[in-house]
């Protein structure tokens, strides 16, 4: 199973995925990809088999994820102040990779209906998610 993780600022959403993933799914082989480099190491620091920084690192790991998982900032524009670029959020939302997003609502971006639940609950929701999957 081909997991990319993303995600930016200091990368504590991601460091949690990466963690709870590789805890629950051992066969599932995370890239994690910041989009600086302090949530890069975060992510690696958490057990992330590959990583990688910036923009074109997430055009290409979206190219053959099976999962791509992230805040939902990952694919809004100019979200995460402004750490994901256009064509990041592209390459995202055109990739074939079932999406799993994390429904943080920060940065002006709300997805309505969601219950604001904090971010270990969402974590373990999207960890749950995963091993569904399966």
């Amino acid at each position: 199973m081909k997991i990319v993780v993303i995600d930016g600022q200091g990368g504590g959403i991601g460091r949690a995925l990466v963690s709870g993933i590789k805890a629950n799914v051992p066969d599932a082989v995370v890239t994690a990809v910041g989009t600086n480099t302090a949530a890069t190491i975060a992510m690696q620091k958490a057990g992330a088999d590959k990583a990688a920084t910036g923009e074109n690192a997430v055009a290409v790991a979206a190219r053959d994820a099976e999962y791509i998982i992230g805040p939902v900032g990952i694919v809004v524009a100019d979200a995460l102040l402004g750490e994901v670029t256009p064509k990041m959020a592209q390459a995202v939302g055109s990739s074939n990779a079932k999406k799993l997003l994390v429904p943080v609502n920060m940065c002006d971006t709300i997805v309505v209906g969601v219950p604001d639940l904090n971010v270990s609950t969402l974590v373990s929701q999207t960890i749950q998610r995963i091993m569904q999957e399966r």
